[in-house]
């Protein structure tokens, strides 16, 4: 079955939560910059202050193919063009979607914002579709303090690139009781800190559906691909005195 912009559970890290209960659909769109009719359009605006730019995930898996790449490009120029349109062809596609996993007794997910961080919450997309949970990871800590619809589950996204940033994370899971994903320099989730910031860490490797998490903790996740390498602060390592993190030295 062909979507206009959704893919269906091919990637390896959302098939781990698929099964009897659930199946995600999730967009991918081309993360960060983009030039646009001689323009930068950035629809992920806290990637540079985050410093997750680096360590993106946009070219794991299928995405080291050209033609994924040059297909998450076509979706977010005409996000760009035409963005009616586009919200037209993603309900549409979120429609099918339902009745495919309606008729199988699965419940259906959507993650809309796949390499990108948007704020589709403000289409009214949720809304049209309460039989679906949407979820979706995000940087945007002011979204974690919004009135978000019932069947849409955010999770922050943390970073010690920026110490600014990371504090307002931090702020945000205070006030909020949001959950944080966090990133570890770690080869298997038996690695990871038991808590880390006072939280309990639980594995977001063992499957990608973050709105079955327990409220109040960190979702530990496992670095990979470029992320691998990275030392800017975006992957969080552990220190020689048993402490995890530049920030907790």
């Amino acid at each position: 079955m062909t979507y206009n912009s959704i893919s269906i559970s091919n990637n390896a890290k959302t098939i781990k939560g698929d099964g009897s209960e659930y199946m995600t659909a999730i967009m991918y769109l081309k993360p960060h910059k983009t030039m646009w009719k001689g323009k930068v359009r950035n629809i992920c605006p806290m990637a540079d202050k985050a410093g997750c730019v680096e360590g993106c995930l946009n070219t794991a898996g299928r995405g080291v193919m050209s033609n994924v790449q040059a297909g998450r490009l076509r979706k977010t120029e005409l996000l760009f063009e035409d963005r009616k349109h586009f919200i037209n062809l993603l309900k549409t596609d979120i429609t099918v979607f339902n009745r495919r996993t309606i008729n199988r007794a699965i419940q259906p997910c959507v993650r809309l914002d796949g390499t990108s961080d948007n704020q589709f919450e403000m289409f009214g997309i949720m809304e049209q579709f309460p039989a679906v949970q949407f979820y979706d990871y995000t940087k945007i800590v002011k979204r974690a303090y919004k009135k978000l619809p019932s069947n849409y589950h955010l999770t922050l996204s943390y970073s010690e690139a920026n110490p600014e940033y990371a504090n307002e994370v931090r702020q945000a899971v205070d006030d909020t009781g949001v959950n944080m994903a966090v990133v570890f320099g770690v080869k298997s989730a038996d690695d990871f800190p038991a808590t880390f910031l006072g939280l309990p860490v639980v594995n977001g490797d063992k499957d990608d559906l973050r709105f079955l998490d327990p409220t109040h903790c960190v979702v530990g996740l496992i670095a990979k691909g470029k992320a691998k390498k990275d030392t800017s602060g975006f992957v969080v390592h552990p220190n020689e005195d048993g402490t995890w993190g530049r920030l907790q030295k």
